[in-house]
């Protein structure tokens, strides 16, 4: 039986164009970027050029962009530089974000949490004077919904900083860095068919940023350390890909998501969580419901052996069996809660797959209403 993977906002499956150009550079490049000899210049010149390129994709100036080992280390390293005070924060955003502000709270940083409507879109409250940081993602990991992080970046002080992890959003929808108006911005490769182990955090030009480590003087002492010029060249690569197929791409997403919530209505008993199908508000990677009367856990457990990927929330917190903070956020009530999937979608997907999927969903369902009916 063939596994069909419905999980791609936890990861993709690398790009053969961008594994391509990896080994193109692990072979032609190999040399430390920081040597003076001709192998490292030439992994210099690989590495300043995938930089330039996705400075250029994303709308920053390429002395913007460090490179870093993907979005928690980006996140980390945004938050711990500009929450010198007050932060206001969105209560679904990533753990990456979330548990840096519970380190500052603990440390008596004040954080005020905006409210979250039911359809998992924030609600921004009046900022305090002192307020020295805002985080807002600009899509949710779990619902897809679209954050409104222009509207909030014209109520806030020019003096406060705004940090956006756009790592559900990159690649997948138009991200113009200069035209959202934020401080910094964060994107992760392996969540559009680039490498796992390299991401981005962008920062305005200006900002200055407070090392987390020590030890090198690269990428203007931000983030000390050798850097990868392969895998840099596989995100820029992907990156470039995802870009100019996005137009397609979406049409194509729309209807593997439509198609998949249209199957599930016709054979379970099914509640969407987020925006509503069809809404300009969501990215159509995302697609989470809950299935009332059958415990998440279970089903995931349950559609893995029958060969589908899913999940539950976050995968950084896909251990813990606690409900989703994102969805509790949202005033979700507790039994559609406890039993709610995500499926996510990437453009590699057919619509075959798709109603493959949901034959195997409806029998597992039917599966466990009749256990249930033994018991």
């Amino acid at each position: 039986m063939a596994s069909i993977y419905l999980d791609h906002n936890s990861t993709t499956p690398l790009l053969a164009e961008a594994a391509d150009a990896m080994r193109r550079t692990e072979a032609e490049a190999f040399g430390n970027p920081a040597s003076a000899h001709h192998s490292g210049r030439a992994a210099r010149r690989a590495l300043e050029d995938a930089r330039e390129q996705i400075a250029a994709l994303l709308g920053a100036h390429a002395d913007e962009v460090t490179f870093t080992s993907g979005a928690t280390e980006a996140n980390n390293l945004a938050v711990f530089s500009l929450a010198t005070g007050r932060v206001a924060a969105s209560p679904i955003e990533h753990p990456c974000v979330i548990e840096p502000l519970r380190q500052l709270e603990a440390r008596g940083v004040p954080v005020d949490w905006w409210p979250v409507d039911s359809r998992g879109i924030v609600a921004p409250s009046p900022v305090p004077a002192d307020t020295q940081l805002v985080c807002v993602m600009l899509v949710n990991h779990e619902t897809g919904a679209l954050q409104p992080v222009q509207a909030i970046t014209r109520i806030v002080s020019p003096s406060t900083a705004i940090h956006c992890d756009a790592v559900q959003a990159v690649g997948k929808i138009p991200v113009n860095f200069r035209e959202l108006g934020v401080t910094t911005l964060t994107a992760s490769a392996h969540k559009f068919a680039g490498p796992k182990g390299v991401g981005v955090l962008i920062a305005k030009r200006g900002t200055k940023l407070r090392a987390l480590q020590y030890g090198g003087h690269q990428q203007q002492g931000r983030r000390p350390g050798t850097e990868s010029a392969p895998l840099a060249v596989g995100m820029a690569t992907a990156l470039d890909v995802a870009v100019r197929n996005m137009t397609a791409n979406r049409a194509r997403l729309e209807a593997l998501r439509a198609r998949l919530w249209e199957r599930l209505r016709e054979c379970c008993a099914i509640v969407l969580n987020g925006p509503e199908i069809g809404a300009s508000d969501v990215v159509l990677t995302t697609l989470n419901v809950s299935f009332p009367g059958y415990r998440a856990d279970v089903l995931l457990m349950s559609l893995d052996l029958a060969g589908i990927a899913c999940s539950t929330g976050s995968a950084c917190s896909s251990g813990s069996l606690l409900p989703s903070p994102v969805l509790r956020a949202m005033g979700i009530p507790e039994e559609q809660l406890r039993t709610a999937l995500r499926f996510s979608f990437s453009p590699t997907l057919e619509l075959a797959d798709i109603d493959e999927a949901a034959n195997r969903i409806d029998s597992v369902v039917r599966s466990l209403r009749e256990s249930s009916k033994l018991e």
